[in-house]
């Protein structure tokens, strides 16, 4: 198969490697630095994004692919390091293997298994999956990830040279610096804002066995989601924001409990903090908020949460408050007794902290990366785009979805038996006239 480079393959991953060769290591960014304590023997913090091409997959060109991208994108070709103080990021040569799939992604995760790459790359006939620990970077991050690679892969099987856009780069151009800045460190200022808010209600049920996951799949045409979300002048994240606050609040009404009657529902709501600053970063640059209601104070209808969701997001999602509120964690980073105490007392005392404080505050989780627009040549070759969350430690239910070429796919994760919340999710949107299309990983 012909070649688009002057060069071999081998020779332009190898130029690529040593235009930055001075960097050999990184330091974890602020958001990154609770992942590795927080993490145990069942559970990572871990996400994934798929990807079903036109094609089935020709897992030779893939990997050369995958060597040219991950030239490009020096930030991902790390392992996880312990220091005397901290936890780093140290480069290193090679790729991970290709894997298959399976019915039960991101239950576990070994990166001495992995090659020590914090990222795994799945292929099972046209469909590609990455799946990332969240301490190398975020959704926006591995999307870029994800198309850039597609993208090299069209690229050398058919011939066709994408143009680079948004999250699409070209692996002919050499890595950038500012693409694996910690932003949250460079955009820090002095005023800071408390987290502290009351525990959430969180629904529970029938724990699964610790290797499987529930995962539910729903395909909905965008243009229908679109068309309900501006009958309530609300956008769709705010919309379906709502209706999870809704149903986890139908929950909370039958438990027995009356001490988790009386908690507040709420869901976080991960933000993309790229929208508000100029930066090119890859890593993770994300903050959350967490929007709800005093359920204790009555029943609501569906219009008073989302009246509610609309003013929390309107005064919570600004430059301003969210900047504060990371600034808080870079603050804490840098208090002196913290950065002088050695990583073998440190990392218990953070895993602690995260068990207590952690999921606490949200009785689900909504992350949505929105739209994803792609160049037209790309989109001939992506059929489908998938996001998913692994399970948290303690929020064992949480949902994503991603727009991608006229539709928007819904993933519900789970660890507990029992779908109320995904069936009562879909049905909501199917009344509401919106047709949805529902797939298992479980039999």
């Amino acid at each position: 198969m012909t070649e688009h480079y002057e060069t071999s393959p081998d020779q332009k991953v190898t130029e690529d490697r040593s235009a930055v060769s001075a960097v050999d290591w990184f330091r974890l960014d602020n958001a990154a630095k609770i992942y590795p304590p927080a993490r145990s023997r069942y559970w990572a913090p871990m996400f994934r994004l798929s990807a079903d091409l036109s094609e089935e997959i020709d897992t030779d060109l893939l990997k050369t692919a995958l060597d040219h991208t991950l030239a490009r994108l020096p930030s991902f070709s790390c392992r996880l390091r312990k220091g005397f103080f901290w936890y780093y990021l140290e480069r290193i040569e090679g790729a991970p293997a290709i894997l298959p799939d399976v019915n039960n992604p991101m239950t576990y995760f070994n990166a001495k298994d992995n090659k020590h790459f914090l990222f795994r790359i799945r292929c099972c006939g046209n469909r590609l999956a990455l799946e990332f620990f969240h301490a190398v970077t975020d959704g926006s991050g591995g999307m870029t990830f994800l198309l850039t690679l597609i993208s090299e892969y069209v690229r050398l099987r058919y011939h066709e040279t994408i143009p680079t856009s948004g999250h699409v780069l070209s692996c002919s151009d050499p890595p950038k610096a500012e693409e694996y800045e910690d932003s949250f460190l460079k955009y820090a200022r002095k005023e800071t804002l408390s987290r502290g808010e009351r525990p959430a209600y969180q629904p529970q049920g029938a724990e699964m066995s610790p290797f499987e996951v529930s995962y539910i799949y729903g395909n909905v045409p965008t243009e229908a989601l679109l068309r309900e979300a501006r009958k309530h002048n609300a956008t769709v994240g705010e919309f379906v924001t709502a209706v999870l606050i809704q149903i986890a609040a139908g929950l909370q009404t039958a438990e027995r409990s009356r001490t988790k009657r009386r908690l507040p529902v709420k869901v976080s709501v991960p933000v993309n903090l790229r929208r508000f600053y100029p930066t090119k970063t890859l890593r993770n640059f994300s903050s959350y908020i967490n929007l709800g209601i005093e359920t204790r104070l009555g029943s609501y209808s569906f219009d008073e949460i989302l009246v509610q969701v609309k003013s929390a997001m309107k005064s919570q999602i600004t430059e301003k408050q969210l900047n504060a509120r990371f600034s808080g964690n870079v603050a804490t980073e840098r208090i002196l007794p913290l950065r002088a105490t050695p990583l073998f007392i440190k990392d218990p005392l953070l895993k602690l902290f995260y068990n207590m404080q952690g999921d606490r505050y949200s009785s689900l989780s909504f992350s949505n990366l929105g739209r994803v627009d792609a160049p037209e040549q790309l989109q001939r070759y992506v059929k489908q785009l998938d996001f998913a969350l692994g399970p948290a430690n303690r929020k064992r239910c949480a949902c994503t979805c991603v727009s991608f070429a006229g539709n928007t796919r819904f993933v519900f994760t789970r660890t507990f038996e029992g779908a109320q919340i995904e069936r009562e999710f879909f049905c909501s949107l199917v009344k509401r006239g919106i047709p949805v299309k529902v797939e298992s990983n479980r039999r």
